[in-house]
């Protein structure tokens, strides 16, 4: 179980920061070179690459260098395991919401 949850791990702490949140919502728009996703961010180059590092470790983020320019693209399947992951724990405390639900009706009646 501990080694299934390091992709997970890691894609959470590559979203945990503000900036690398700005680049995937950039990315889930189609792919774009460093210089673009750079563009709205009040850092250096060296600082984006580096962002952009931790979400290609995090499996989060793809790309590919042709010529001099580095494109990047979302890895929409490991955006879709933390999705998933996500949905599984709301279905988890739907269920039990709807039984305290349930429980506390049941007291109003009895």
């Amino acid at each position: 179980m501990l080694n299934q949850s390091t992709p997970l791990d890691l894609m959470f702490q590559a979203l945990a920061d503000p900036s690398r949140r700005i680049m995937v919502e950039r990315l889930s728009r189609g792919p774009a070179s460093v210089s673009e996703l750079a563009r709205p961010l009040t850092m250096s180059l060296p600082a984006v690459v580096q962002h952009l590092q931790v979400l290609e470790a995090s499996g989060l983020v793809r790309s590919e260098k042709v010529g001099r320019v580095r494109t990047c693209h979302i890895d929409w399947a490991a955006l879709k395991t933390a999705e998933d992951w996500m949905l599984e724990r709301r279905k988890n405390w739907e269920l039990r919401l709807d039984r305290l639900g349930d429980f506390l009706a049941e007291q109003e009646k009895g």
